[in-house]
């Protein structure tokens, strides 16, 4: 029986270190769907958010960086796009699922409930909705940085 608690054990332990690795798959830089821009995934304690680290167009028409003007809170309007945290809050589920997070959209200003999946490695489903997940629009982004 001894021998069999230490077995059982040993198997939660390593079923644990594998939902982990699985669950930091995420991690890493990804191209927007249109190419326009790139966003980082990080992990801050037991979250996961993304930023905008690269953009095809950075500046605007009169040469300065781009800011978030279309942001609902005129107080966030001044911050700039390169770097802003547009991932929010992700947590990991299980089977290559993360969900309750955010995603927020700086062309509109819309933050929306968001769900992410990964496709082969190296193909990030991002699911962003409006209360009900069915309800929403996928967009696909691609890994740009080997794992």
């Amino acid at each position: 029986m001894n021998k069999l608690s230490t077995i059982y054990i040993l198997l939660v332990c390593i079923a644990n270190i594998a939902a982990a690795q699985s669950a930091n798959d995420i991690l890493g830089k990804w191209q927007s769907a249109h190419g326009n821009g790139q966003i980082e995934i990080y992990k801050r304690g037991d979250l996961y958010y993304g930023k905008i680290v690269w953009l095809n167009q950075p500046n605007d028409e009169t040469g300065k960086p781009k800011r978030d003007v279309n942001n609902p809170s005129k107080n966030l309007t001044s911050r700039p796009i390169l770097g802003l945290e547009i991932l929010r809050d992700f947590i990991y589920k299980d089977k290559g699922i993360w969900a309750n997070g955010e995603i927020y959209d700086p062309k509109t200003g819309n933050t929306y409930n968001c769900q992410m999946t990964i496709n082969n490695g190296n193909k990030l489903n991002i699911r962003a909705f409006f209360g009900l997940n069915i309800l929403g629009k996928t967009e696909t982004w691609t890994r740009i940085e080997a794992r």
